[in-house]
């Protein structure tokens, strides 16, 4: 007992978790496999309702009730005691442009052009890039490269600004609502099995460890009919 008054229940004491985050996928149903045919809307719309169901907390209008702006480019350090509750910056939905789901609903899925949303965990304490933010890139994991022909990436071009770190925990940081990265596949081999993954780059970070699929990077597989 003694000792357990010892421990923060604000800031962990001993971390077990590796200091570069993992990253993961939404939507996120049946494993890592996205599959659906563009004529069978049954089959995608399992998808849509996931992300539309996600992206709920960060709505423009909640996220200008809830949380502040924020300066770009810098983090946003916030001093005070461990127990203070601390501000959170405001991450909107419309931040994802094609991939919002405000001008298309389906979030690509109706046109084969599905719309992935990449969320790096959270690790208190943590400032991802060393002071530089950092972006994702995705690529066919194996086989025929030509299989993804085209990806565009949100918001800009596919970075987690710096304004949204560092996290301080879910006591405090109450509101706090992860920043995004959306990711359009505009172009790809339809009738395929195409294993992609999408990795984290940045300084600081590490994504080619075998014996960790997550760590800095998330592998998947797109299956998109007509």
């Amino acid at each position: 007992y003694v000792m357990l008054l010892t421990l923060s229940p604000y800031t962990p004491r001993f971390r077990d978790r590796v200091s570069p985050p993992g990253v993961m996928i939404r939507p996120y149903l049946n494993g890592f496999t996205i599959a659906f045919n563009v004529s069978q809307p049954n089959t995608w719309q399992p998808y849509v309702d996931s992300m539309h169901h996600f992206l709920a907390a960060y709505d423009d209008k909640v996220q200008e009730e809830k949380n502040i702006e924020c300066v770009p480019g810098q983090y946003f350090i916030q001093g005070g005691n461990d127990s203070e509750e601390k501000k959170a910056c405001q991450f909107k939905r419309s931040l994802l442009q094609n991939c919002s789901g405000i001008e298309d609903p389906t979030f690509g899925y109706s046109k084969g052009q599905p719309c992935i949303l990449l969320k790096m965990n959270r690790i208190i304490g943590y400032r991802p890039g060393a002071g530089v933010p950092v972006s994702v890139d995705c690529k066919v994991q194996k086989g025929n490269e030509s299989h993804l022909r085209s990806v565009d990436f949100y918001p800009g071009n596919g970075t987690f600004d710096l304004m949204y770190y560092p996290y301080y925990g879910k006591f405090t940081h109450v509101n706090y609502t992860s920043p995004l990265v959306a990711i359009h596949f505009t172009d790809v081999q339809k009738n395929h099995l195409v294993p992609i993954q999408c990795s984290l780059n940045g300084k600081g970070i590490i994504n080619d460890l075998n014996s960790d699929r997550f760590l800095g990077r998330i592998i998947f597989t797109l299956s998109i009919g007509k």
